[in-house]
């Protein structure tokens, strides 16, 4: 079973010392039209060819995202499959990070 951060989660851990590395799993139209700052795209199809890209995040804290959480999950499995040992899905995507963390972000 893939953990899920809830978006006020993410919110808080994102302000740690040490905050976690996020990979948004969507295309990349929907990342230009809104993201996460500092996160890093990679859409859900191309991660079987592309995640040794993210050989440097294999010890560290990986949260993934998209728009409803649901590819996301799909990608943190992926991603526990290939030996990532602190990855997450953000439950309700980005989506449920404008309803509860920044209200101001554009939605589609």
């Amino acid at each position: 079973m893939i953990p899920q951060l809830t978006a006020l989660d993410l919110a808080a851990r994102l302000k740690s010392s040490n905050p976690p590395h996020l990979l948004d799993v969507r295309q990349a139209e929907e990342h230009a039209f809104v993201s996460l700052p500092g996160s890093r795209l990679m859409p859900l199809n191309d991660l079987p060819l592309r995640w040794r890209e993210l050989e440097a995040w294999k010890d560290a804290e990986v949260v993934v995202y998209c728009h409803h959480g649901i590819r996301s999950l799909q990608g943190a499995g992926f991603l526990r499959q290939q030996g990532f040992g602190q990855v997450s899905s953000l439950a309700g995507g980005i989506e449920a990070w404008a309803v509860a963390v920044d209200p101001g972000l554009p939605r589609y």
